[in-house]
């Protein structure tokens, strides 16, 4: 294989996947934050935060994933120059992301009333539920900054949410300070105290966005744009179907996710903290990683509507490359600092120990996660979505739990076991997402060479 060959396609991808992935590190700070400081307040208000998260991530994930149907859809109308056609997918992304949003809150709230049923520590349920609640809120702002984002990624634009992330990642963590442990004159909220700040930071971001495109001639066009007759029930029926199958693939990982979850907590309330350690360097990675989908679903949707199909398929590979190095320099500091790391959020030895444990299992899992995530990235950017939601169900909800739980609490290897699960889904969804996109390139340059010849015999 020809690296070189592969070199402008690297730093073409890392142009609009760089800004995406310091974004992402920057929600992953804040979950560390928030972690590190309501850590400090003890195991069961770290337990809390992990049993919550795990239960709102599930939702949370899905219409984020929902929202993620925007981003082809743009990017292949902008590299054919149909500015009007970006903003009326644009004006209609607001109107489902809204009508989902609206429907999971409802969902959620409700599954609120049985979170004690779910064979967690009394004390856990207790703390977690009111924070759950004031998380629930958050999403309503949250869903309209993802409007916004969508749309800048299909443009190719990642830099501007990049900032306002950041930003207010900042402020979230000036607020958790100040609310949690009750400073500069504010009350003692506690984990309570950890979600106000995540929602008043949420509040803040489409702010921004919206201060952002009012004052940039270049994105004020696609308000012009903004009419009522544009409202579409097609628009967002397009919208829907593809966005549906991204946010239905992303929710059976977050249950195989969110149900290990809530297996550890059977385990108790230690393994469960030393679990969510482990899962907060996880979820760091996984941001770096889904950087780079996020990029390549860019690029591949950028060439796709410009008919490069072989760019495209260079595009794809290219970030697979990516992602292989990246996975390679995370897994060595991992492994070297893995007793080092807990020590961030705790100073209990029983889950220090165990979390070190588990990061040697996270080191494992770490390549074909990303693998899956890059796969799918591309897949999104030529808008095939169906058949890759399948084989997450199969991958995640047939493969993953079963396997967890039987190796967890079957062959009585514990949190250990459950984690093996992570291995054989996140690998069998690897392998089926890749070929699906080289069986689905090989098929446009086949349409395409067909097309050439047509003309040619005309």
């Amino acid at each position: 294989m020809n690296l070189k060959m592969y070199v402008p396609f690297y730093k073409r991808n890392l142009a609009v996947a760089v800004p995406v992935i310091l974004s992402q590190l920057g929600q992953v700070v804040v979950q560390f934050a928030d972690s590190m400081m309501v850590g400090r307040l003890g195991a069961t208000q770290l337990a809390s935060v992990s049993f919550a998260g795990a239960v709102f991530t599930i939702g949370m994930f899905f219409v984020m994933g929902t929202s993620m149907g925007l981003t082809p859809l743009v990017g292949q109308s902008s590299a054919r120059g149909e500015h009007r056609r970006c903003a009326n997918l644009f004006q209609n992304s607001f109107v489902m992301n809204l009508l989902m949003g609206g429907l999971i809150i409802l969902i959620m709230f409700a599954g609120s009333f049985f979170m004690d049923r779910m064979g967690q520590d009394t004390e856990v349920v207790e703390l977690a539920v009111p924070y759950f609640r004031i998380m629930l809120v958050s999403l309503i702002p949250m869903l309209i900054f993802y409007s916004f984002k969508q749309f800048m990624e299909g443009i190719g634009n990642t830099r501007v949410a990049m900032l306002i992330t950041i930003g207010s990642n900042v402020v979230n963590i000036a607020l958790n300070y100040v609310l949690i442990y009750g400073k500069l004159g504010f009350p003692e909220l506690g984990v309570s105290g950890a979600a106000y700040a995540t929602l008043i930071a949420r509040i803040l971001m489409p702010i921004a966005f919206i201060l952002v495109f009012m004052k940039r001639d270049s994105l004020r066009r696609y308000f012009s744009f903004f009419n009522r007759a544009s409202f579409s029930y097609a628009s967002v029926k397009n919208l829907f179907n593809v966005g549906m199958p991204i946010g239905g693939q992303i929710l059976v990982e977050q249950i195989a996710f969110g149900f290990t979850t809530i297996m550890a907590g059977w385990l108790g309330a230690v393994t469960l903290a030393s679990h969510q350690i482990a899962m907060n360097i996880s979820t760091m990675v996984f941001m770096i990683l889904c950087g780079l989908s996020a990029g390549t679903t860019i690029r591949v949707s950028h060439q796709f509507g410009e008919g490069k199909i072989e760019d495209m398929r260079r595009a794809a590979h290219a970030s697979y490359h990516l992602t292989f190095f990246s996975v390679v320099i995370c897994d060595i500091l991992i492994i070297l600092f893995r007793s080092q790391i807990p020590l961030l959020f705790t100073n209990d030895q029983e889950v220090i120990t165990l979390a070190a444990d588990l990061m040697i299992i996270l080191s494992i899992y770490l390549l074909p996660d990303g693998l899956q995530n890059v796969a799918l990235g591309a897949l999104r950017g030529i808008a095939d979505v169906k058949a890759p939601m399948i084989y997450a169900v199969f991958s995640y909800l047939l493969l993953n739990i079963p396997i967890g739980y039987f190796c967890g609490f079957v062959l009585g290897y514990g949190v250990m076991g459950v984690w093996v699960g992570f291995i054989a889904g996140l690998s069998a969804a690897s392998v089926l997402f890749m070929l699906r996109f080289r069986k689905k390139a090989r098929q446009y340059e086949l349409q395409q060479q067909e097309g050439e010849l047509q003309l040619m015999s005309a």
